[in-house]
């Protein structure tokens, strides 16, 4: 595969390359993390459970992991919209064997083109999602359309460390180790060759504070997690 974007545009791409991995994806988040990647939704859940949600969209759901959890711990309306219906299939799977179809609802979606009316939720949130948006402020105006006044937008995504030693292991880490265990458990080099591309150019901490300030949300704030290799987003609809 190509660089993405270089060729035909970055949407058919990602949606491809996550069609082609989606079976063993929640395999490899688990591997390429340690877990770790768990207690960093349940951070992105409590934030959203703060405003004491009755409709919640989770934004690039991909197979449902943050939307699970959210069900899990009181969520009462979850929909996950994804481009990829891939990794869809594999979240519908473990949604119905969880017995949480009453809860959460997936549905092919794009995010610079998100289905729904004005208003129409919460709360919203996005893991591991918003460096793949082609067009990152139309992504995030797009949430903020359908948020309601009050809503909120919470946001997990990678970030790069900057303390040593922290920020010289991550790098090699990211070069060499995560493409070739990707490789090895997904069969697809590109994908795990794109990941660390991906958080590389993703413009992170303040940038991404002034990307969100842009789509309308104010009390922006990011937190830093485990070193600083993810980062929480929050902004409020007011």
């Amino acid at each position: 595969m190509p660089p993405i974007g270089m060729v035909e545009g970055k949407k058919p791409q990602i949606e491809r390359m996550f069609d082609a991995i989606a079976p063993r994806y929640d395999l490899l988040n688990r591997v390429l993390s340690a877990g770790i990647d768990q207690k960093w939704r349940k951070k992105v859940i409590r934030l959203v459970l703060e405003k004491q949600p009755s409709s919640v969209l989770d934004v690039a759901t991909g197979t449902a992991d943050l939307a699970i959890m959210g069900a899990q711990n009181g969520i009462p309306k979850t929909i996950g919209v994804d481009i990829s219906e891939e990794m869809l299939t594999v979240g519908r799977r473990k949604i119905s064997s969880k017995g949480l179809v009453e809860k959460v609802v997936l549905q092919t979606g794009d995010a610079e083109k998100l289905p729904f009316s004005d208003g129409q939720f919460d709360a919203a949130m996005v893991a591991f999602g918003v460096r793949n948006f082609e067009n990152l402020d139309e992504g995030l105006s797009q949430i903020f359309r359908v948020l309601k006044k009050g809503g909120r937008l919470v946001v997990l995504e990678f970030s790069k460390p900057s303390a040593f030693p922290i920020k010289q292991s991550y790098a090699f880490y990211n070069r060499y180790i995560l493409p070739l265990v990707g490789r090895l458990i997904s069969g697809d080099q590109a994908a795990y060759t794109y990941l660390p591309e991906s958080i590389a150019a993703f413009p992170e901490g303040a940038a991404f504070l002034d990307h969100m300030k842009k789509a309308g949300f104010k009390e922006v704030r990011d937190q830093r997690l485990t070193f600083g290799v993810a980062s929480i987003y929050v902004g409020e609809r007011q």
